[in-house]
């Protein structure tokens, strides 16, 4: 299903507005990195860095075209671990958050 664009704006206009939110989105996003949904990270980043620094203010900051950064972050783009980490590494700093993973044990369900 693709979203449409007054729900995009809604999203980037409420991630402008507020902190928590924003937050919120950056945890989803590298959550679902972390998760294997790598489509799905990306396009939170997307909205993320849309909201937030913009494209062309990460990419002077990462020394990058901010076309390069725009694609590796698209629906085919593959972006590199060091690109991933850096781009992470920038957003947080942008937002004064500090994000750290945290492991649980899924339970495993025994059958007798």
């Amino acid at each position: 299903m693709a979203l449409t664009r007054e729900f995009k704006d809604t999203v980037l206009r409420r991630a402008q507005e507020d902190p928590a939110f924003r937050e919120g989105l950056l945890t989803e996003a590298l959550d679902c990195l972390l998760a294997g949904e790598l489509d799905a990270g990306k396009l939170l980043l997307r909205d993320y860095i849309n909201a937030t620094i913009g494209f062309r203010e990460l990419a002077r900051q990462m020394n990058k075209k901010d076309t390069s950064i725009s694609r590796m972050l698209g629906p085919s783009g593959n972006p590199s671990a060091r690109n991933l980490f850096t781009i992470t590494r920038l957003l947080q700093r942008q937002d004064g958050v500090r994000l750290r993973v945290v492991s649980e044990r899924q339970q495993r369900s025994t059958v007798n």
